[in-house]
Order: structure tokens, then sequence, then C-alpha cells
């Protein structure tokens, strides 16, 4: 029963209500990584909006080094993104049912070298940038992008900006007073009610993740990560298995 639980949850045939609740969980993932990852690097590497304007200032100001380790960053992160884009289509071309898990799988994996490697990855490389800079962009986009095309591009994870519009806009409808007597019933304004669950559920679990995020790797460190990569891996498992022993 917990294994066929799972394959719905992360296996390619897909329902709201276990999009929803994978949504939640990428992004109470996110908000852990991306807080508890602050603390390490001094840098947020879950949206791109930040790392552009950054490169943007930089070019201006002449400071060619920060500005490279700025794209840097932004091409860690479409790298993952397009990995998991090659990742689903090539499962979708040979039709598996790990589709989405095989993602998950190579995330599980990059945060655990996170967690037990730490402060050895945090070599520099050609462009002076962090090697921890980079691979956690990478894991940003690769998550990301998940959520993306589970969801068909309905919810995100690892950024909150368009989530929290989207929550600000459903409030807007809830709130609007409906008094005027030259429309039709059918023509009010209303909230639709599943999205603003679905964006208030996704907004507390990431700073919920945040939050918590942040604690364990103030206590632990860099090993912060490494249960949430077992927790990955048993959740990319059952679809996994289920493709290689053909049941």
């Amino acid at each position: 029963m917990l294994f066929s639980s799972f394959v719905q949850l992360t296996g390619k045939d897909r329902d709201p209500r276990s999009n929803l609740i994978l949504g939640g969980i990428m992004a109470l993932i996110a908000g852990a990584v991306n807080a508890g990852g602050f603390l390490a690097i001094q840098q947020y590497t879950s949206h791109m909006t930040g790392i552009i304007s950054r490169i943007a200032d930089d070019l201006i100001l002449s400071d060619l080094t920060v500005v490279l380790a700025g794209l840097a960053a932004l091409l860690s992160f479409i790298a993952g993104a397009a990995t998991t884009a090659v990742f689903i289509n090539w499962a979708r071309r040979k039709k598996l049912h790990s589709e989405y898990a095989l993602s998950l799988a190579l995330e599980a994996v990059l945060l655990m070298m996170f967690g037990l490697l730490g402060a050895n990855l945090n070599v520099l490389v050609e462009v002076f940038v962090p090697t921890t800079v980079l691979l956690l962009c990478f894991i940003m986009g690769l998550q990301n992008a998940i959520t993306t095309k589970i969801s068909q591009r309905e919810i995100r994870s690892t950024h909150m900006t368009g989530v929290v519009t989207d929550l600000g806009i459903e409030l807007g409808r809830l709130i609007y007073w409906n008094r005027s007597k030259h429309f039709p019933p059918d023509e009010n304004v209303r909230a639709n009610r599943q999205k603003l669950k679905a964006y208030l559920m996704i907004f507390s679990a990431f700073l919920i993740g945040a939050i918590l995020g942040a604690s364990a790797f103030k206590e632990v460190g860099y090993f912060t990560t490494v249960p949430i990569a077992i927790f990955l891996l048993v959740l990319a498992a059952p679809p996994m298995l289920r493709d290689l022993f053909k049941i």
C-alpha cells in the first residue's frame, strides 16, 4: 500500500492531489536548502532574479570577475532545468514510470554530496565561483523544473515571487465586493478557493522549510542535507524499482 502511494506520488501517472502534495514537499525542501545554503555560502541560489540583476549592476560597474561568477551561477541553474527536461523526455520515449523520479534521485545524490563533502567542495573554479554555489544552483534548477513539469507550469517550488503574486490575486478576488446589480450572479468575481489553498500550502511549506533548514544548518552544518537526500531517494525509489523489475 505504501509502495503504491509513493508510485502515485512520484510516478508518471499524475492527478491534482499528488501534484499538490509533491509540490508542497518540494517547496519544503527548496526552502530548507535555500535558507541553509545561504548560511553555508552567503548567497541564495533558488531564484535567478537577483543574480541577473547583479550581473547587470556589476557589468555597469566594470567588475567583470563578479559578472562571470553570476553568469556561471545562472548557467548552472539553466543546466539543472535542462537536465530534468532531458530525463523526462528520455523516460517518456522509453515509456518508463520514473520520468520524474530520475531527477529526484539525481537531486538526492547531489544533496548527499553537498552534505558529506561540505566545505571540501568550496574550491575555486576557473571563473572564481565556489563549487558549492554552482552545485546548489544546479540543484535548484533541477528541482524547479521537476515541479513545473509535473504541475503543467502551475506550481513553482524554489522561488515564491510567482506564488505570492498568485496568492495576492486570489485574495483580491476573495474580498471583492460584488455589489453591482447590473451583472448576473454568474459574472460575479469569485476566488478560486482550490488555487488559494494550493498557493497557501506552497508558501507555508517553503517558509517552514526555510526556518527548519536555517536552524538545522546552524546546529549541524552541511550534514543537514543528508536526511533530505535520503528522503528524496525514498520518494524516487518506487517508480525506479517498478521500471527495474518490470512490475
